[in-house]
């Protein structure tokens, strides 16, 4: 099946089941804000934030962080923005990195809900109506995230694979949690797709934003909010997600990488900020559960000092546990 084919099956899927549905709340629509990173990505960020004007969803604030291209990227953007005045644009003058990019444009955001956009992936069409009504319909309580399934594509924005493996229907076949899924969040049950997730604002800001002292955000952020807030899933595509050789994704189980070293030691602090909000013997199986895969990941990679720091840790969660039966 051809991709253009197939993208325009699920805009002509979105109209008629949502069309009707939706025109009742087209006078009181929540505001989104997307914030658009941007690191060296002048290929590819024309193709995105025009993916934000495209929404068939209009409320949309868009922000957008150059956080010190070296490419052309800034006057990329600047060239797309000379008739948009209403689009703010934040030029940083140094490199601070993902997480204090996007929590400086978090502290300027009007939206009632978030969504964090890599300026190398693309918004389907309908990406941000299925969330808001998923948002609007939902009886789950205190809902804090709705995400839901992306297409991988190629630099040249070929289809690769589905996030999540589909059917001939193009439904996801392994079953997702949904309502408060911390447990399975924390134990690596529940994969994440953070690239096709919309975020309340309120919770977002509750918690701080990203966590600014990792070297990647979407773990920490998802059991912070998993810890009292619940999250929904759209069976739907929402998302394509551009694979490039230098992603972070690609950089998680690379042997003898500085950045698979960095990845791996906040994943470490993660869990270590996971153990401190665990209340039951429950939760802290599920965290036992997380840190045995770790271990076998770090094993693997011969990362050997971080080894022996997961063994004590494992170790300190089996001794909690224990004195919680004797109590």
């Amino acid at each position: 099946m051809e991709f253009s084919f197939v993208e325009s099956l699920a805009n002509a899927y979105f109209r008629i089941k949502y069309k009707k549905y939706f025109a009742k709340f087209m006078e009181n629509k929540p505001l989104v804000t997307v914030i658009c990173l941007c690191y060296n990505h002048s290929k590819y960020v024309v193709e995105s934030l025009n993916s934000v004007l495209n929404q068939e969803y209009k409320n949309v604030e868009l922000i957008i962080v150059d956080d010190f291209s070296t490419d052309n990227s800034v006057i990329v953007i600047e060239n797309w923005l000379k008739d948009k005045p209403n689009t703010l644009f934040i030029i940083n003058e140094t490199n601070i990195g993902s997480t204090k990019s996007f929590n400086k444009a978090l502290n300027l955001a009007n939206g009632d809900y978030i969504l964090d956009l890599a300026a190398d992936d693309i918004l389907f069409e309908f990406c941000i109506e299925y969330q808001i009504q998923t948002f609007i319909k939902n009886t789950f309580e205190k809902l804090a995230i709705v995400y839901g399934n992306a297409w991988l594509i190629s630099e040249n924005g070929d289809f690769i694979s589905h996030y999540f493996e589909v059917d001939k229907f193009d439904k996801t076949l392994q079953f997702k949690k949904e309502g408060f899924v911390y447990n399975s969040i924390l134990s690596g049950e529940n994969v994440l797709c953070s690239v096709s997730a919309l975020y309340k604002t309120s919770v977002l800001r509750s918690l701080g934003g990203y966590d600014e002292n990792l070297a990647y955000e979407d773990l920490d952020i998802w059991i912070r909010i998993s810890r009292d807030h619940s999250i929904a899933y759209v069976d739907d595509f929402l998302v394509k997600k551009r694979i490039l050789s230098d992603s972070l994704g690609t950089e998680f189980h690379k042997k003898n990488s500085k950045k698979s070293q960095l990845i791996n030691q906040s994943t470490y602090l993660i869990l270590q900020k996971a153990y401190q909000l665990n209340r039951t013997k429950l939760e802290n199986k599920a965290l036992l559960k997380r840190v045995h895969y770790e271990m076998m990941l770090n094993s693997k990679n011969r990362n050997l000092k971080l080894l022996s720091k997961w063994v004590l840790f494992e170790i300190k969660i089996g001794m909690k546990n224990i004195l919680t039966f004797i109590r």
